[in-house]
């Protein structure tokens, strides 16, 4: 009478060793785009807060310096955190003659998308 002999195989085969390779490829590949979105992102996000300072900046020069401004439009260059932005603002009449508005809209130097848009109020009393 023959003898059967089974051997327990402890182990993967090739095709499961290469299939397992391939899932972990795309896993990483997705991974690290995922990554690299999120640092881009930041990125941008950064950038668009530093505009907003720069416009705030901006109408805070006037209440700070207590300048009270007639209706006008001007725009300059201001760098901040090592970046360079344009902005341009407009100054507007209110209903109330004692109040003038501001608008300041911040681009990067060199681009024409804005990066923040801020609206500010001074009074004639607060500055006199």
């Amino acid at each position: 009478m023959k003898r059967r002999v089974f051997f327990s195989v402890a182990g993967f085969t090739l095709l499961e060793v290469l299939v397992a390779m391939a899932i972990l490829a795309i896993a990483l590949t997705a991974a690290m785009r995922g990554i690299s979105v999120a640092t881009s992102q930041t990125e941008d996000i950064r950038r668009r807060m530093i505009a907003e300072w720069v416009a705030l900046d901006r109408i805070a020069e006037y209440r700070a310096l207590s300048r009270w401004a007639e209706p006008s439009h001007a725009n300059g260059e201001v760098e901040q955190a090592n970046i360079q932005f344009r902005y341009e603002e407009e100054i507007k009449g209110t209903p109330n003659p004692l109040f003038r508005r501001i608008d300041v809209e911040v681009f990067a130097v060199g681009d024409s998308s804005r990066l923040a848009r801020v609206t500010g109020f001074i009074s004639r009393r607060a500055t006199q």
